[in-house]
């Protein structure tokens, strides 16, 4: 059974989100919140596998909430990516992934158990779409460095970084799939990254990919 937390100012949502969750049967909601700070509260009682957590909420944002709370559980980011600026950060506090507010169901539900899973959720398209939150902003703190990294390495994640898939990338180094998710758990090692997503932010900080790219 997998135990989520929903955590949202907006108790609509917040029974919308229970209801659909609860109506799977190896997904159950263990607990809800309507701010950041009892989203850490909650968390910590529950050690839920994942939250879903909003960015914007009253008492303490979800950046600050999922910082508290990474090591304890994984943290689904649900936001209308358009509307906050915060997505960068949200990553950098350790969140596992992102989910638009207007995701399908189904979507939703697959989200859930994809960061259960231990997996990041970063598909292409997010992964874009963060491409262009990062666009904005002029200059991205550097504080991570490439030593040790291959040359072949250094291709693999800033395919990653582009929002490219396992499949994709093997199929524009011309590589194998295995061979890709060796190099991927070598970066995994090198960067001390948790997951894909931390990967994401380390060809940034690194300055390996930047908006000119």
């Amino acid at each position: 059974m997998i135990r989520v937390v929903v955590a949202d100012d907006q108790a609509l949502l917040r029974g919308s989100f229970r209801v659909l969750v609860d109506s799977e049967p190896d997904l159950a909601v263990v607990g809800e919140a309507a701010t950041g700070a009892e989203a850490v509260s909650v968390a910590l009682e529950q050690r839920p596998d994942v939250v879903l957590m909003d960015v914007r909420m009253p008492e303490m944002d979800g950046i600050e909430a999922t910082r508290r709370i990474k090591d304890v559980s994984r943290v689904l980011v649900v936001t209308m990516f358009d509307l906050d600026a915060y997505v960068y950060d949200a990553l950098r506090a350790g969140a596992s992934g992102f989910l638009l507010k207007d995701t399908p169901p189904a979507d939703l539900l697959s989200a859930i158990r994809v960061v259960a899973s231990g997996e990041a959720l970063l598909a292409p398209t997010v992964t874009r779409r963060l491409i262009e939150e990062f666009t904005r902003t002029p200059v991205l703190p550097r504080v991570r460095g490439l030593d040790g990294v291959t040359e072949r390495e250094r291709e693999v994640l800033m395919l990653i970084a582009r929002g490219l898939s396992n499949g994709e990338i093997a199929g524009h180094l011309q590589v194998s799939l295995a061979t890709v998710k060796t190099h991927i758990t070598r970066l995994l090692a090198k960067l001390e990254a948790r997951d894909r997503a931390q990967l994401v932010i380390a060809a940034y900080e690194s300055g390996l990919v930047s908006a000119a790219r």
